[in-house]
């Protein structure tokens, strides 16, 4: 049997195409923007993070960094994801509350007396937090909770009173610290948190809030003297990826993806809580003057006003019911660990 010319040539080009090396498929860049500067313990673990789902999809997914801010503050970041500029982010609870507003709930004034009744709300409302993160169109790889936040000041503070005389900073649009202030009778100077530094060293500002570990990333501490004892409110972050970016992954990846949440955020959240600790001790040992740890009169005082603010923002960020339902599974666990004789 013969083989007709233009029959062969075709044989010839099949062979061809067949014995080509298979074009390499393009890996995925998730763009991740966050507040948390380069070698703070927050972006440390993202790097590691990042390194293993880099060998667990092959090379296939990662995470594009833009730490310290450079994409913007929570706000500017969430108008990126919004548009797709971005894919995910490393967000504190003023981002969170552009996305699942319910979720602040968690950083609501006076609401935590520790870590441990944080985990206990956790456990029990977490499902539906996680709804609300996909109602708003986000997918939760994990909570980085930041810790307890304390007012760092160049005046020593004792009480509201001398709160009050503070040229206090708040987060421009954070309606959760504006609810505080409010009822502690305070006047803050709004400001986007990228020019809260320069605010402290000209003087517009003479006091400010957050966790130990994020004023000392921030340098903040270097501008301020004391530190009030009173935490105003536990604050939590979290890290999440868009939905429509996350449904676009295969299967295998969403799963190596959301594992790895898991895995590396559980061990930042331990970590940070040891390392506020001893960011706090680090501080005093450089000067920084911690107030008197606060009385029973003062926990009381401060949880009866922590309540009133938590009532102004219903409606405005979560509903009556969800206020209702996270204070008192805290009185209930509150009463549980109560010694006999405070009952």
């Amino acid at each position: 049997m013969t083989i007709s010319k233009s029959v062969s040539l075709r044989l010839c080009a099949a062979l061809a195409i067949l014995t080509l090396p298979a074009a390499p498929i393009r890996a995925t860049a998730i763009r991740f923007a966050t507040l948390a500067p380069e070698g703070s313990a927050w972006m440390d673990v993202m790097h590691e993070f990042n390194t293993e789902l880099k060998q667990k999809t092959g090379g296939q997914l990662e995470f594009k960094m833009y730490p310290g801010g450079v994409q913007g503050d929570d706000r500017d970041v969430v108008k990126k994801m919004q548009i797709g500029e971005l894919q995910a982010a490393g967000l504190t609870g003023v981002g969170l509350g552009m996305i699942a507003p319910a979720v602040r709930i968690l950083d609501s004034p006076w609401l935590f007396h520790n870590a441990e009744e944080l985990q206990a709300i956790h456990k029990k409302f977490d499902p539906e937090f996680f709804r609300d993160f996909e109602k708003g169109g986000y997918v939760l790889l994990g909570w980085t909770d930041l810790g307890f936040v304390y007012i760092f000041s160049r005046d020593p503070i004792n009480g509201p009173s001398d709160i009050k005389k503070e040229k206090m900073w708040v987060w421009e649009g954070d309606p959760i610290a504006d609810a505080a202030y409010k009822v502690l009778g305070v006047d803050p100077i709004p400001l986007s948190v990228i020019d809260v530094m320069s605010s402290l060293e000209t003087g517009l500002i003479d006091a400010v809030y957050g966790p130990p570990l994020g004023v000392v990333a921030l340098q903040w501490f270097t501008r301020t003297k004391y530190i009030y004892s009173v935490p105003l409110a536990y604050s939590s972050g979290a890290v999440v990826v868009s939905k429509r970016t996350f449904d676009a992954l295969p299967p295998g990846q969403q799963k190596i993806l959301l594992a790895l949440g898991r895995k590396y955020f559980a061990r930042l959240n331990a970590m940070t809580r040891r390392e506020n600790a001893q960011a706090l001790k680090s501080m005093e040992a450089q000067g920084l003057k911690l107030s008197s740890s606060p009385t029973a009169a003062d926990v009381k005082f401060y949880d009866k006003l922590g309540h009133q603010a938590r009532l102004s923002l219903v409606g405005r960020l979560y509903s009556a019911s969800l206020l209702e339902r996270v204070e008192s599974s805290l009185a209930e666990l509150r009463e549980k660990r109560a010694p006999r004789g405070n009952r």
